[in-house]
């Protein structure tokens, strides 16, 4: 059985090891140890999870399966970005699983959940970057009707980019 729930200051800890794991998985092979620890460690601090769960304009979701954590989301309503025309965007700007919890329908169900809440606020699409490289989420998202309308160097660190497409899907 699972659930989704927002997160609040309580999920910080989980969240920040959550959000390490999700991260990990698929970009252990390509970014060097060192590059990615530092990468880990600042995206995913307890800190910094803090000051955006606190933010009004950041909303994290939290799904779990069999009471376990099984991931989590970010969404941004009202984020423009430059490659696409209008107001009203939204960026969902994480949709993470622990790699124990693929293959089970969490992440679309995330997923349904969060489109609901950005269509409730009366937003006109959603957008997102994903790695190039990233085949289980770039078919995710194309099946979910997404389309790339840009690239985009994701900074890991100061001297270490990734490659993303940018995907919108318009309502």
């Amino acid at each position: 059985m699972s659930y989704i729930i927002e997160a609040n200051i309580k999920d910080v800890k989980a969240l920040s090891e959550v959000g390490k794991k999700a991260f990990f998985t698929p970009h252990k092979e390509v970014i060097p140890k060192e590059i990615m620890k530092a990468y880990l460690e600042n995206s995913f601090s307890e800190e910094n999870l803090i000051k955006e769960i606190t933010n009004p304009d950041y909303q994290y979701n939290l799904i779990y399966a069999d009471g376990a954590l099984a991931g989590f989301s970010k969404i941004i309503i009202n984020h423009k970005n430059e490659n696409i025309n209008g107001a009203n965007i939204t960026k969902m700007e994480r949709l993470y699983l622990v790699e124990e919890f693929y293959g089970l329908g969490l992440g679309k169900e995330l997923f349904q959940h969060n489109l609901a809440l950005v269509k409730q606020q009366n937003q006109k699409g959603i957008w997102l970057y994903v790695w190039i490289k990233n085949d289980r989420a770039l078919a995710f998202y194309k099946k979910a009707g997404f389309k790339k309308i840009a690239s985009y160097d994701f900074p890991i660190s100061d001297t270490e980019t990734r490659i993303n497409d940018v995907l919108y899907l318009e309502f």
